[in-house]
Formats: C-alpha cells, structure tokens, sequence
C-alpha cells in the first residue's frame, strides 16, 4: 500500500532506546514475528505479506526499525486487532502513516475513537485467505485470525497460549473478562476447523515457551485433546 503523501509532516515520536532492537523473525515464507512489545504487556504482534495486501495483527514494537521493516516490504494495507490489550498507544500516528484500514470487534473499538476503522461483529472476511473470528472471553472483543495458507494458521492472540510443557492452554488471570466464555469460544474453534484445516497456532503472547520456533505445530489435534471440562474451575492468576 501507498504511504500517506503527507508523511514526511507526521509526528512519529519515536522512543529513546539504549540499544540496538531484535528484528522480526521470519517463521513462514512471507510471516514474520515481532519481538515481545512490552507496550502491550509482552504480546506478540505478527506481518503477513500477500500479494492481496499486507496485514499487521496486533501493534508491534514501534521504532524507526519497525517503520523502516514495513515500507521495504510495501507497507500495510490491514491492521488487525486480536483484543484490546494489542492495540498499543500510536494506533491513529500509525494508520495516518500508512494509510492502513484497522479492523477491531465493535465492543472494542470504542477504545479507538479517533481513527477510522472496521468494526465487525462475529466475523470478517479480509481477503480470500484471512478471516477474523470473535472468540470473546478474555476480553469482550477478542478475536483470532484465521490465515489459509500452510495448511491453516490460526492467530490465537490470547485465546490460546503455548505453556511450558510444549502444550497449549487459555490463561485465567484477575483481568479476564468471561472465563466460561473463553472456553467456549476454544470450543467453537475445535468445531470449525479439521485436521485438515489447521496446522499451525501462532500465539499473541508467551512465545518464549516456543523455543525458538515460532508457532505451535500440529494445532488441530493439540486443541481438540485440551480437557475443557477441567479448566472451568481453574483459579484466577492474579
């Protein structure tokens, strides 16, 4: 996508840093993985590059890196928001810049006030290979992105995250929003998708516990052997 003609009079008000930045990890052909973004409490934020338009899921680290990493690969046509924790704090700088459309569930885009977006309802078709899916629980509007490429990969934001045995679980803290919900939601999921529909998670937080990898593998068969019934009554982490 185009830049914004006006791009040179934008305010971008990078932060200070005190070292060089990770880059961006590519862990499929045209995906890439940003380093935990401690603007939105160490979440993951991802870059897909199509030929349909790139798409940015989540706010990811924002520096000259980062602006420099976007505009070599053709900028971003879409930018998608997983949960409210994702949005970050330059969300309107952001889209001013690129010229992006930002996609949120409507009980969460009331936090954007200011910037143009999409708000859907339950679901939204991108492209002919990505789809956003409400899956509410951690928060109201929290959401997963569903990529048809690979064999399927499904952006979990935090719906799912990787755990430190190599598995998979939702995490109940003192913050989320509907519990019960948040494993419906993961039951939806196992009901929409197929062994042969989805291979692959690529996680919106705690993907330290991946090793190095990048996503989790084998995702439809680790989701359908997750004990929903015994997570109901899972203490809250605080």
């Amino acid at each position: 996508m185009a830049l914004n003609s006006n791009q040179n009079n934008l305010d971008i008000n990078f932060p200070a840093r005190s070292n060089q930045p990770k880059c961006p990890k590519q862990i499929f052909d045209g995906i890439y993985a940003f380093p935990p973004n401690r603007d939105i409490l160490g979440g993951t934020a991802y870059f897909l590059v199509n030929a349909q338009g790139n798409t940015l899921i989540d706010f990811p680290p924002w520096h000259q890196e980062t602006q420099k990493f976007l505009e070599d690969l053709g900028g971003i046509r879409w930018l998608i928001f997983t949960h409210r924790g994702g949005i970050g704090n330059k969300v309107l700088t952001f889209q001013k810049y690129f010229g992006c459309e930002v996609v949120i569930n409507h009980r969460e885009a009331y936090l954007l006030p200011e910037v143009e977006k999409t708000a859907f309802e339950k679901e939204y078709t991108i492209s002919s290979h990505l789809k956003v899916i409400w899956t509410p629980g951690h928060s109201p509007g929290s959401s997963c992105i569903y990529y048809n490429v690979f064999g399927g990969i499904l952006f979990s934001g935090r719906t799912i995250l990787p755990t430190a045995d190599g598995g998979i679980s939702p995490l109940r803290t003192a913050k989320t929003f509907h519990w019960l919900r948040q494993l419906r939601s993961i039951e939806n999921l196992r009901l929409l998708f197929s062994p042969d529909t989805l291979d692959y998670i690529c996680p919106g937080a705690s993907t330290g516990y991946l090793r190095g990898r990048g996503f989790i593998p084998n995702a439809y068969q680790i989701l359908r052997n997750l004990e929903l019934d015994s997570l109901q009554n899972l203490e809250a982490l605080l």
